[in-house]
């Protein structure tokens, strides 16, 4: 008996909510302007579709788990979870060279939340 391999299957983008199931990244998304919403949407399928193998330009690591994406001026704080999932937590315009220090604390906030189970994480 020979075994192939399973072909991997695609990662997911899912979206934080918070113990209300409101999605801040959904309201955040859609107060953008069209074109910010198509760059948005085209960085999260750039996502699914490469994984953990996509790099800069596209993403940078920030600490840990947490990840940034990076569509044009707009930052969305995400992390790999288990099922192939990755869990966009937080988004901000970008204003400054450096990342707000309270940008940050939201997106720790919420990973924190996610790993221990008490906010839905979009299963």
């Amino acid at each position: 008996m020979s075994v192939s391999a399973q072909p991997l299957s695609p990662w997911r983008v899912v979206f934080y909510k918070d113990s209300r199931g409101r999605s801040p990244i959904v309201e955040y998304l859609n107060a953008l302007p069209v074109a910010e919403q198509a760059a948005a949407q085209e960085a999260f399928s750039l996502l699914r579709e490469f994984g953990l193998s996509l790099g800069m330009p596209h993403v940078k690591h920030i600490n840990g788990k947490l990840w940034e994406l990076r569509p044009g001026a707009n930052r969305f704080f995400y992390f790999a979870h288990v099922g192939r999932r990755f869990i966009i937590l937080h988004a901000y315009r970008k204003q400054s060279q450096k990342t707000p220090p309270q940008e940050l604390a939201f997106a720790e906030r919420r990973l924190s939340e996610v790993l221990a189970g008490g906010i839905e994480d979009g299963r």
